[in-house]
């Protein structure tokens, strides 16, 4: 079982050397679980602070085209749920010591059964736990479920969250927020949106305790930049599964593309 405090100690060692940590998601399976295996310790060695490894799902609500097609060929492959935490349990077992956090939809969550989930997770070594289309107003039971076995909650917060519910999921949460910069699905953007720095204020002012990531169309090294000015972590998905689907379309190797692309948003942290 993993240390509570893997993701905190990933933030506080960012913070420490004056930069914000970097969390890169990449879709499990995708385009087979061999790839993910090589992928995950080329993502840290590249510079992720933190990885956020998806579980495909058939009828994704919050993602977008590019996050739907990883998670379709992940799914043609026979990738399950099941399948991506054997993948981190042998990374595991290999010394691989990067926080990740399994991000989900509850229905793979609720098919295996959310306790034997939370034991499976926490055996594999993953640090949290971060379910899309739970809202914090349904989600303490489960909340409750994954702090018993040693695994920090992460909840979604948006511009549209009253206090009252930025109050409620960064009360369930441990480890970070998850602050989603606009309304509307993940994908690359060309520009940030407009009033983010008032909504990383916001979201401080009402949970002081835990660090924020900002995430959801930040896709370039000048956006990293510009968050990572505002937040303590900043979320980049989408723009790596592009790189690395971009890669296998050319005939490269799509983990080399992913480490690339990483080394490159890493060198934006910095806070300047």
């Amino acid at each position: 079982m993993n240390p509570v405090n893997r993701i905190g100690r990933a933030f506080a060692k960012a913070r420490a050397s004056g930069r914000a940590a970097l969390i890169v998601f990449v879709e499990a399976g995708d385009p087979d679980l061999g790839t993910t295996s090589r992928l995950l310790p080329e993502l840290a060695e590249a510079g992720a602070d933190v990885i956020e490894l998806g579980i495909p799902f058939s009828d994704p609500l919050a993602d977008g085209p590019v996050i739907q097609r990883a998670s379709e060929r992940a799914l043609a492959a026979g990738t399950t749920l099941g399948g991506a935490l054997g993948v981190l349990a042998e990374l595991r077992a290999a010394r691989f010591a990067t926080p990740v956090v399994i991000f989900s939809y509850a229905n793979p969550i609720l098919a295996m059964g959310e306790a034997e989930f939370a034991h499976r997770a926490a055996e594999a070594g993953a640090d949290g736990v971060l379910v899309t289309d739970l809202p914090p107003e349904e989600g303490r039971p489960f909340a409750s479920v994954l702090k018993s076995a040693k695994l920090d909650p992460v909840y979604l917060v948006a511009p549209t969250s009253p206090d009252e519910r930025i109050r409620r999921a960064g009360s369930l949460s441990r480890g970070f927020l998850y602050v989603v910069s606009r309304a509307g699905i993940t994908g690359a953007r060309a520009a940030l949106p407009e009033g983010l720095l008032a909504l990383v204020s916001r979201v401080r002012q009402q949970v002081p305790r835990l660090p924020v990531a900002v995430g959801f169309g930040v896709s370039t090294p000048e956006q990293v930049g510009e968050v990572a000015s505002l937040a303590d972590g900043v979320v980049v998905g989408s723009a790596v599964v592009a790189a690395m689907e971009a890669a296998r379309a050319a005939g490269r190797d799509p983990v080399e593309a992913a480490a690339a692309f990483v080394r490159a948003l890493a060198a934006a942290t910095p806070k300047g």
